[in-house]
């Protein structure tokens, strides 16, 4: 089982670093299979096609950003700051990392019509999210009385577009660190108790 995992990591590994570097258009199975070290016929007993790949790889970059999430803020006193601050930050991060294949996911679930799989793909976002809005309002430290999974997803759309018109419109270091400053207050004016 584990040498499955790791052949489809490969694929997935060499996939993103030669889309990287040629474009996804000018990339074929075959050089991803090649720069993989397997077989053609493996990358076809775990993908359907190359447009399969898109969303394999922003399923593996979500769940980085969502392990990293995770790892951080269970490393601090749970309060909406630290929650806030976590998500926002591991975000930029992440969203700064991966800036180059952004456009191309979109554009590839656009292509597939697969919106509903991009929704998918964040669901264990949205329910973790709203778990930790809940106990937080749980202990008076949300003010916002609301169905907590549109909460979660709203807070996650609004922090991930403000990363994206950051690092997709390659701002200056002093504006990416004013716009986590101005999410991060406007987040936490709007969610803590007055």
């Amino acid at each position: 089982m584990k040498d499955k995992s790791e052949k489809k990591d490969r694929i997935l590994e060499a996939s993103i670093s030669l889309i990287r570097n040629q474009g996804y258009e000018n990339t074929s199975v075959s050089q991803i299979v090649k720069e993989a070290g397997v077989a053609q016929g493996t990358f076809y007993l775990y993908f359907n096609s190359k447009n399969s790949l898109v969303p394999a790889i922003a399923s593996q970059i979500f769940n980085e950003q969502l392990t990293l999430i995770k790892e951080r803020y269970s490393a601090t006193p749970h309060n909406l700051n630290n929650l806030l601050n976590t998500l926002i930050e591991v975000t930029y991060e992440v969203t700064s990392k991966y800036k180059d294949l952004i456009n191309f996911l979109y554009s590839g679930f656009a292509y597939d019509n697969s919106f509903e799989t991009w929704d998918n793909i964040y669901r264990p976002y949205y329910v973790w999210l709203e778990s930790c809005l809940k106990a937080l309002s749980n202990d008076m430290l949300l003010s916002i009385e609301m169905d907590y999974a549109y909460l979660s997803n709203f807070v996650v759309g609004l922090v991930e577009h403000s990363a994206e018109s950051v690092y997709l419109s390659n701002s200056s270091k002093e504006d990416i660190r004013r716009s986590k400053q101005q999410l991060l207050k406007f987040l936490f004016h709007t969610l803590s108790p007055k």
